[in-house]
């Protein structure tokens, strides 16, 4: 199963961290409320329910949650007709994905949660290199 390795592993990771950072600047400088940020912000792991129903529909859901575009779409949304909640959402939504990929989780593949793009998580045979 392909996934990245080495320095590009690593800058991905770095990406991550600069999104997580990015965020939580703005999120400071529009002055929203930490309540609301520390309330919501594991929110997107719901999606970790759907494994339930099989690895491919888990997948499926875990990418549609951890994915940039639908925070981009929330965002900007936010910000063309001025919704803070809209804004809130978008930015906890990006910190939340910075987070996940700071810590190696990235989008998964359908043969199980533990096979994502960024390598695969824990010990499952092959390396993270």
């Amino acid at each position: 199963m392909g996934s990245a390795t080495g320095n590009i592993r690593l800058l991905l990771r770095v990406e991550g961290l600069s999104i997580l950072i990015g965020s939580i600047f703005l999120y400071y400088h529009l002055n929203f409320s930490w309540e609301i940020f520390a309330w919501f912000f594991l929110a997107p792991d719901l999606a970790l329910v759907a494994y339930l129903y099989g690895p491919r529909f888990g997948a499926l859901t875990y990418n549609l949650t951890h994915s940039y575009a639908g925070a981009i779409a929330i965002l900007l949304i936010g910000l063309y007709t001025s919704n803070a909640t809209c804004q809130i959402a978008g930015i906890i939504w990006f910190a939340h994905i910075g987070f996940d990929r700071t810590l190696g989780y990235g989008l998964k593949y359908f043969t199980g949660f533990k096979y994502t793009h960024l390598g695969n998580i824990g010990k499952i045979g092959e390396s993270n290199a």
